[in-house]
């Protein structure tokens, strides 16, 4: 008999899990929903998949809906500040309690299967079988589900959805997903089902054809957002109001045009689940968008002089970001931090946004893949020789020297790995 585990034991063996790599395929989730109970079928699910943009049209979908008066379940990863973050119910994160005790659950199921000569689960899929469960157990009325990788194999493609959402497919995990737009774009659309609804953001015209190839052999219903229905009011470092067909007065806190977009892609899904009788009232679509808050993601930490982090971790996420600090931001000079992953496109992401930056502070992120200040700092003086460049492997450091660095009308903008901007996010809320 399994002994039960505290919190501090569960994330431990969660995080132990890791050992067992990366598989993907559903044999081994299915065995362990199928052990639950297969809880993710006594709940309504949105399944949003994409390279960039999954977790803001999450955040605004999950927040329309529990303005609707649901009980609204939210997975999605990675987490920021907090393991929890990653199971959600109306914005409020799993308590560490049922964490521990569906662990230890899961835990007990797990080695069941494994002394029976079955695989180890993935340290994704422990997490996806916990969030799942506890979505069940508390009764929820929807779950709104991000995809952790591709989505054809993902562990999260347990779900059988109402919509299925693909957001901006860009070039990120090309070791996994393939070499090329098609490719990348044909494992995201794998989440899509037969007979379902789709939603998509705007896409390159080849991703687009493989997204409406697979709708087709599914009989599902595809939906695109339009650029041209978007009207853009007023922007400012605070937020943005804009109208989207016939919704007028409608709000974001969240940045960039991107995040129209995104809040578009957004109101799509929510309103294609008028087909299954369910009716979103419009208030709820102004209010659910307006209180969305998505941390990390150009989000403005302190003014005088503006902080901006963000956790641009790919040449596409990067060129959205610079777009965004150059269409909403004024600044004499903008010193950069940076940190990033050695298996990303390292190189793709410097040269996009190194050419706004008048000098930069280079870190580590609290991650076995990152670069070091010093091999990162190797790679920025091959782009840009002249830029004045500081190594700081110490986050914290790293945070304190860009402070040193800016003055009041200056910009300072943190960005990189995500496992960097958890930690200057609260580094900067203790200061």
């Amino acid at each position: 008999m399994i002994t039960d585990m505290d919190y501090k034991e569960a994330i431990e063996w969660i995080h132990s899990v890791n050992r067992f790599g990366m598989k993907l395929g559903l044999d081994n989730i299915k065995r362990l929903t199928d052990a639950l109970g297969n809880p993710q079928n006594k709940y309504k699910i949105i399944h949003v998949a994409g390279t960039n943009g999954k977790g803001s049209v999450c955040a605004m979908t999950a927040s329309i809906l529990k303005e609707a008066g649901y009980k609204v379940g939210l997975y999605i990863s990675p987490y920021l500040e907090e393991f929890n973050e990653r199971i959600q119910i109306n914005g409020v994160n799993i308590p560490n309690e049922d964490l521990a005790r569906l662990a230890t659950q899961v835990k007990s199921i797990i080695d069941g299967m494994v002394s029976s000569g079955l695989a180890h689960p993935t340290e994704f899929e422990v997490v996806t079988a916990i969030g799942l469960k506890y979505f069940e157990e508390q009764g929820v009325d929807f779950a709104v589900v991000e995809v952790g990788l591709g989505g054809r194999f993902d562990a999260t493609n347990v779900v059988t959805p109402l919509v299925s959402v693909i957001t901006n497919i860009g070039y990120d995990h090309m070791d996994v997903l393939g070499d090329t737009l098609p490719k990348i774009a044909f494992e995201k659309a794998g989440i899509i089902k037969r007979g379902i609804r789709v939603v998509s953001y705007p896409q390159e015209a080849e991703v687009l054809d493989v997204i409406k190839a697979r709708c087709e052999e599914e009989g599902a219903y595809l939906s695109v957002v339009d650029l041209d229905d978007i009207r853009l009011k007023a922007t400012s470092p605070d937020g943005q109001a804009f109208e989207y067909k016939d919704l007028k007065d409608l709000r974001i806190c969240l940045l960039g045009e991107h995040q129209l977009l995104n809040a578009a892609t957004a109101i799509n899904a929510i309103c294609y689940l008028g087909d299954y009788g369910i009716d979103i009232k419009d208030e709820a679509i102004r209010r659910g968008l307006e209180n969305a808050r998505w941390p990390g993601r150009l989000e403005v930490m302190k003014q005088d002089p503006y902080i901006l982090i963000d956790g641009a971790h790919n040449p596409q996420g990067a060129g959205v970001l610079r777009k965004a600090i150059e269409d909403i931001f004024n600044y004499r000079k903008l010193v950069l931090v940076i940190g990033v992953l050695k298996d990303k496109d390292v190189d793709g992401i410097l040269k996009t946004i190194l050419p706004i930056a008048n000098a930069a502070v280079l870190t580590k992120p609290d991650n076995p893949r990152a670069l070091s200040a010093a091999e990162l700092n190797d790679r920025v003086k091959n782009i840009m020789p002249g830029l004045k460049t500081y190594c700081e492997d110490d986050i914290e450091s790293a945070v304190r020297k860009g402070i040193e660095l800016t003055d009041r009308k200056d910009l300072l903008l943190m960005c990189g790995s995500l496992y960097l901007i958890g930690e200057v996010r609260k580094i900067l809320r203790k200061m």
